[in-house]
Formats: structure tokens, C-alpha cells, sequence
């Protein structure tokens, strides 16, 4: 594969165009708003310029309701030799392309799972896609030839593939993103009002929770809209177990000591079976899950302070699997927290405290 063509420049077009043009491929970009597409070619995404023949890939970044109308006309037009799209959600555009008679045997349908808050060409990067599932949903008449075109897309992108059926992955997605994003935004709500001490207190522990809230609430209108009974079951099973917790903190209020008891043991089951579900999310690279351990360093609020611990654990030969960071409120200071191999935690506390570094 040497040219394609991204329609679309957005968050996820854009950055799958920077990923294939990085690799030398020829890109050719594309948007209903001229504007955006201009954008994602100055930042190195591929050139606005017309291609002069057929490509080898058509890339529709596009809403899932628009998937079905832009594939038939990109196909009309005989602009690829393969297509695919990037919508979060599947069947619904499987359905509006068998709907409007387009070429299968040349289409795949796809989804990289990764993104972020922002949106738009200036959010995009070339490696949002590095070590993330990317998911393709082949139709029974899709090609070899097109599926491998796919694949390819995947590989360049750094991605990793997996094959799924389109109703399938659409109810995968509404357990593991689009209800996790309707919580989050209905947490964050909570906040909306709140007293302003109350806030104040807000930690590590309600950022994380809440990060994803500040996503753009058009396009994620657009999103469940496309997907919206699979979600609306979750949180239907959601809300159940909403009930049982209540019932149990309730309970724990109880004067009598056997509802209390009951009560602390529906508390419990609820957080064990918590444990237990985060257990089973995959780790670095979709391996199995992997224990680490947190280091507490202190660190001040100056530039270059993070970059020189990230140096400093290098030296040590300890590899930083994941970073959290606590700012102290009032304080020119907080306090960073590194998630590293167990085995390397003596090695990790020496090395740093001899460079200077203050634990926790």
C-alpha cells in the first residue's frame, strides 16, 4: 500500500493520515470543511491536493450516520481500490451500506480503539494508535485483497488487529466505552453545583474518574445515538446494581445490628466484584494484567523537574509502566507517583534517593 485517501480530518483521521504519511505514503486529505483539512496538511498529515488515479485506500473518518452516503459516492467516484471507515459504532453503518447497494467485496468496516478528550486536527498524533486494539468487522463477501489492505492500515498504524462480528463489537463498546463515558459525565455533574469547598477537596481519585467528561458532547451525541439501545441495556443493568448499593449504605444506617451486618455484606460484595471485574482488563500491549507497585516521589512544581526523575529512573535501568500525579493544594509542590515493576522498588529507592529525590 503506497496512497491513500482520508476523508474526514478529524481526531482519528487525522492522526491515522500523520501515521501513514510518517511511514512514506502518499496521503490525500479531505473534509466537508475545507478549513480542517488545510489544518491536518500543515501539521504534516498529507496534502489537500487532489490524487491523479485510483489509491490503494479510502479512509471515511466520518460520523456513523454519514458512513453509508460517503462510501456509495467515494465508490461511485471509483476513488480506491479498498475501503474502510474508523466510526465507533458498526452495525448501523453495515446496515445503511447493504442498505444503499454499495460494494461489499471492497469495503471493511473498522474501529481503532483509541482517542482522547479533544477533538479535531489539532489534537491528532501519529502514534494514538501504537499498541491500541483496532478492531475490523469483515462482511461474508468482504475480499482477501481488502481485509489484507486493512490489516495493512492496522500495521502501519501500529496497532494491533482483531476480527469481530459488527452487532458484537457494537455491545462490546457499550460495556467498555460508551457507558463508561455517560457515568463519567454523570458524576462530573455532580459537581456542577456542588459548594465551592466541596470541590475544593476534589483529588486524583474523581479526576481519573472523571477525565473522559470533558469530551465533546456533539460528538458523542453522535456516537450514541448510533449505538444507543446496546447502551441503554447496560446501564439498565447498571442502574440494578445502582439499587443494590443503595439498599446496602441504607442498611448500614439501620439501628438493628442484623441489617447492618446485611447490609455491610452488599457494600462489600459490590466492591469485591469490582476488584474483580478491573482485574480482567488487559494490561501493557493487551497482555494479561500485571502487578506493579507505586513509588511516592516528591517533586517540585518547577520546569524539568519531571523529565529529570524520568532520566534519573532511567539511569537505574528501571522502566516507569505508568505515572500519576497529585498536585499539593496551596503549595508550590506535589507529588508524582510511579508505577514500576516490584522487583525494581529497592533498586528504584536507592538510585533516587541518591540522586536527591525525597520518597514518600
Amino acid at each position: 500500500m503506497r496512497t491513500a485517501v482520508v476523508i474526514g480530518t478529524g481526531l482519528i483521521g487525522t492522526s491515522a493520515a500523520l501515521a501513514l504519511s510518517a511511514r512514506g505514503m502518499t496521503v490525500h486529505l479531505r473534509d466537508a470543511d475545507p478549513d480542517a483539512a488545510r489544518t491536518a496538511a500543515s501539521l504534516g498529515a498529507g496534502t489537500t491536493e487532489p490524487p491523479t488515479g485510483q489509491v490503494d485506500l479510502a479512509i471515511i473518518a466520518v460520523p456513523p450516520a454519514l458512513v453509508g452516503r460517503v462510501l456509495a459516492e467515494v465508490q461511485a467516484e471509483g476513488l480506491a481500490r479498498a475501503y474502510t471507515d474508523v466510526a465507533s459504532v458498526k452495525d448501523g453503518p453495515r446496515q445503511d451500506v447493504l442498505a444503499l447497494g454499495c460494494d461489499t467485496t471492497s469495503y471493511v468496516g473498522s474501529h481503532p480503539m483509541a482517542g482522547a478528550e479533544r477533538s479535531g486536527p489539532l489534537a491528532a498524533r501519529p502514534d494514538l494508535f501504537e499498541g491500541r486494539t483496532w478492531v475490523l468487522t469483515p462482511l461474508p463477501d468482504t475480499s482477501t485483497d481488502t481485509l489484507n489492505t486493512a490489516l495493512e492500515l492496522v500495521a502501519l498504524c501500529g496497532a494491533v488487529p482483531v476480527l469481530m462480528d459488527a452487532a458484537a463489537h457494537d455491545r462490546a463498546v457499550a460495556l467498555v466505552s460508551h457507558t463508561p463515558q455517560v457515568v463519567a459525565s454523570l458524576i462530573a455533574a455532580r459537581l456542577e453545583h456542588a459548594a465551592e469547598n466541596a470541590v475544593r477537596l476534589a483529588g486524583p481519585g474523581i479526576r481519573d474518574t472523571t477525565r473522559i467528561a470533558g469530551s465533546n458532547p456533539a460528538m458523542w451525541v453522535e456516537i450514541l445515538s448510533a449505538n444507543a439501545g446496546a447502551v441503554a441495556d447496560t446501564l439498565d443493568d447498571l442502574a440494578a446494581d445502582l439499587t443494590t448499593a443503595v439498599a446496602g449504605l441504607r442498611a448500614l444506617q439501620a439501628a438493628d445490628e442484623d441489617k447492618r451486618g446485611e447490609g455491610a455484606v452488599t457494600v462489600e460484595d459490590v466492591l469485591r466484584r469490582g476488584n474483580a471485574g478491573r482485574a480482567r482488563i488487559p494490561g501493557k500491549h493487551g497482555a494479561p494484567p500485571t502487578r506493579y507497585e507505586e513509588l511516592a516521589v516528591l517533586i517540585g512544581d518547577q520546569p524539568g523537574e519531571l523529565a529529570r526523575l524520568f532520566a534519573d529512573a532511567g539511569s537505574a535501568g528501571v522502566n516507569i509502566e505508568d505515572v500519576a500525579i497529585e498536585h499539593s493544594t496551596g503549595q508550590q509542590a506535589g507529588l508524582v507517583k510511579i508505577s514500576v515493576a516490584p522487583t525494581t522498588i529497592p533498586t528504584l529507592s536507592a538510585a533516587l534517593r541518591e540522586r536527591g529525590w525525597h520518597l514518600r
